[in-house]
């Protein structure tokens, strides 16, 4: 669709709102999984990865084979260990769609531009898209490793505004973690907080009514 700069965005976070986790302690839960596994302790297991020289997967683009490399040699795994330490790591990540929101987002594009802004890890952007094929529907989708820098970083948001070809005041974004939208309020974009599908809806349809009819920006919620 051509590029009207009047015309609305909403912008998404992935895990919590389009992905459905358990929570925020899976990494942690795996991690155990692995300790038992290997035959460590938790923190053991933990220090053995901290001097492991492991790349910063979220804000580093093409290192997760040397990651994941990094993870056999510290924990003695063997190449079929760390294949599935891998697979594991990514349904954990990927969770469940949040198919009703990811189908209500396609359904928004004849009123409103649909994009994705993510905390991520090298890898999503593929992972993802096998699993929910994001880019369907999504356009554009901005990676925290493919932008070098992290929610709530304001370059974040402004990477994505420039990517979007848009001002603060037409985009609403949608997040579970209050520092997030806490950085895209002092970008001068509304947010809201996400806890469930028909309270977001219910935002986003108010938000659509008009943005310029909308009172500025003056809370995270």
């Amino acid at each position: 669709m051509p590029n009207d700069h009047r015309r609305p965005w909403i912008l998404f976070d992935i895990g919590g709102v389009l992905e459905i986790v358990d929570d925020d302690t899976w990494n942690g839960r795996l991690r155990a999984t692995w300790a038992e596994r290997f035959g460590l302790t938790h923190d053991s297991l933990t220090s053995e990865l901290s001097t492991a020289g492991l790349p910063r997967i979220d804000i580093e683009a093409g290192v997760e084979p040397e990651y994941w490399r990094r993870v056999g040699t510290a924990l003695g795994a063997d190449e079929n260990a760390v294949a599935r330490m891998r697979a594991e790591f990514w349904d954990a990540y990927c969770g469940r769609p949040n198919s009703e929101l990811i189908e209500y987002a396609r359904d928004l594009r004849s009123r409103a531009g649909v994009a994705i802004l993510s905390n991520s890890a090298d890898g999503a952007r593929e992972e993802e898209e096998r699993r929910f094929r994001f880019s369907a529907v999504f356009d554009p989708i901005c990676y925290s490793h493919e932008q070098g820098v992290l929610k709530p970083d304001a370059r974040a948001y402004e990477i994505a505004l420039a990517r979007m070809a848009t001002t603060p005041d037409r985009v609403l974004f949608i997040d579970d973690h209050t520092e997030a939208l806490d950085g895209a309020l002092r970008c001068g974009i509304r947010g809201v907080l996400h806890r469930d599908n028909a309270t977001t809806v219910a935002a986003i349809e108010d938000f659509l009514v008009g943005p310029e009819g909308l009172e500025p920006p003056t809370s995270s919620v």
